[in-house]
């Protein structure tokens, strides 16, 4: 106890003297960075350069963490500028998307303007709106109906080739019937023998040829056209090309692209005109000489007048 007491009797005096001592030296300082003169701020120059940098080490925390903020700073603007990014590039791909949609629907539309028809043939162009066809059923629908003037067995066809005719009108709609499907049956002419035939559909896309006349005259890659006959539809619209199928069979590569149907036109098919009586087809010469002009007896005296 006696030892603790005298070394708290040393201490106190020690601790005060320091204390004294510090404020001194302080208010030294004080007085010192106070003093105006030319050698007072030599001293404090030199003191500064002198002791001053030596302190890097204690700011380098501070500094760091400084950076630390400013970097994260610059982190959250350049996720932001990423994610704005990220959502033009969205956009952009949207707008590319719809761009290349119009630039193909602009295309098919100008293959319909291609297409080189009778100048007596009028059209309405439909857009194919849905597929109704099935395992037996090969057709579509256009938005085009009878508010449009639609009637009921025109033909229809693609930006290239015939694609079927009209079997089933509504007010706004129409059904077209496809030259694949089981109840297609059309004449067709084959180029340049020109033979014809019957194309039926078989629900593929190479239906195939029936009924021909002398299959030795056809050829693979021949050209397939409309024929005419019985005023299904008009004459000389393409239809495809011959060709041999995996059975030995003449079947037809169709023109049209069934796999992209997304424009139609419809042709104004008109009736053939109706002649009942054949003396109608009479040349004015047979007219001018008379029915009598064309009898054996007729023809037997002016080859004996001209003898």
């Amino acid at each position: 106890m006696a030892k603790d007491k005298n070394s708290e009797d040393y201490v106190g005096p020690i601790r005060r003297l320091a204390v004294g001592l510090l404020v001194l030296v302080l208010f030294g300082i004080f007085l010192f960075w106070r003093i105006d003169s030319p050698r007072a701020e030599r001293l404090r120059a030199e003191a500064i350069d002198t002791f001053v940098p030596s302190f890097a080490w204690a700011m380098a925390p501070i500094n760091g963490v400084i950076n630390l903020i400013s970097d994260f700073e610059s982190y959250q603007q350049l996720r932001a500028q990423n994610q704005d990014l990220r959502r033009e590039l969205q956009q952009m791909k949207a707008w590319k998307e719809a761009a290349l949609q119009l630039e193909q629907e602009n295309a098919k539309l100008l293959d319909l303007n291609n297409v080189s028809l009778d100048p007596q043939l009028t059209y309405v162009t439909g857009v194919v709106i849905t597929d109704s066809g099935s395992p037996f059923r090969q057709s579509v629908l256009v938005n085009v109906g009878a508010r449009d003037g639609i009637i009921d067995g025109w033909p229809t066809m693609d930006g290239i080739g015939l694609v079927g005719r009209i079997a089933g009108v509504g007010q706004n709609t129409s059904r077209v019937m496809l030259l694949t499907d089981t109840s297609s049956r059309i004449p067709v002419t084959i180029q340049p023998s020109g033979q014809n035939a019957i194309l039926g559909g078989d629900n593929t896309l190479n239906p195939p040829l029936e009924f021909l006349e002398d299959t030795a005259m056809v050829r693979p890659g021949d050209r397939v056209v409309s024929s005419g006959d019985g005023g299904v539809f008009p004459a000389d619209l393409l239809v495809g090309q011959v060709a041999l199928g995996t059975d030995n069979r003449l079947r037809v590569r169709l023109a049209a692209d069934y796999q992209r149907l997304e424009f139609l036109r419809v042709l104004r098919s008109q009736p053939h005109e109706e002649i009942p009586d054949p003396t109608d087809l009479l040349t004015p010469e047979a007219e001018f000489f008379g029915p009598a002009a064309l009898t054996p007896s007729a023809l037997t005296t002016s080859e004996v007048g001209d003898g």
